[in-house]
């Protein structure tokens, strides 16, 4: 196997980013900045046209900002970005990517569920009856709307304490997906209601802290979903952007 071998301007942003932790900065405010790119490469010997491509890199990575007039700026590390790339990828490439994932986050909220609610504060908490609320509110509306928003943002919050930040990545990354390949306009309202029904319990369960039943609760919503979760074949078939000559 092909050992990777982080670029300089990788190097230099890890550098940057426990010096920044030694010097008492904290990386994850954006405030800390760097020298710009003509500096940088006076540092490491090599291009700007060079450190360009790996500035993109990185920008990709979620590991920094490059703004005009405001410089590069450390970003705090986030498995999304990357994972959600190589996502919209694979899925593209091969609808069976898009399941596979999906099973994937299906398991790793399974496992960290119980911990990562029982982490949750008294406001997450309410933000959760709150998300319940609207949703309901949408789907009894004349006509009915899809809470997609509310969805997502509900399975985001039930791991806004975790400190894994691979399965929050993870968790991220499948809602990104969802949202790309237009899952999220999905209209069979009568599954839609039944996906909240279990919602609502998870969340009553939650805040009386029975963690044994919402996690009973949430492990039957993810089998539910698993065999009815809609075909997403023709949505995951991209069309060129380009127009092809004649």
């Amino acid at each position: 196997m092909q050992r990777v071998q982080l670029s300089l301007f990788l190097q230099y942003l890890i550098h940057a980013y426990h010096e920044a932790r030694e010097a008492g900065k904290d990386p994850s405010t954006g405030e800390v900045r760097l020298p710009p790119l003509e500096r940088i490469s006076k540092t490491l010997g090599s291009s700007v046209p060079n450190l360009r491509e790996q500035l993109a890199v990185a920008r990709a990575l979620g590991l920094v900002d490059a703004k005009p007039k405001v410089g590069i700026r450390l970003r705090p590390y986030t498995f999304t970005p990357a994972v959600s790339l190589s996502l919209r990828v694979a899925a593209a490439l091969d609808t069976a990517y898009f399941e596979q994932f999906a099973a994937l986050r299906r398991e790793v909220e399974r496992t960290f569920f119980r911990g990562a609610v029982q982490a949750l504060t008294e406001e997450d908490r309410q933000h959760l009856q709150a998300l319940i609320d609207r949703a309901w509110e949408k789907l009894n509306a004349h006509p009915p709307r899809i809470p997609h928003r509310e969805h997502r943002e509900l399975h985001l919050t039930f791991y806004r304490q975790t400190d894994n930040v691979f399965v929050k990545g993870i968790v991220e990354a499948f809602w990104d997906l969802y949202e790309a390949v237009g899952l999220n306009k999905y209209t069979d309202i009568a599954l839609l209601r039944e996906v909240w029904l279990y919602h609502q319990r998870i969340v009553e369960n939650i805040l009386r802290q029975d963690y044994d039943r919402a996690q009973q609760l949430f492990e039957e919503h993810l089998d539910m979903l698993k065999q009815r979760q809609p075909q997403t074949q023709s949505l995951l078939s991209p069309e060129p952007f380009w127009e092809e000559e004649v």
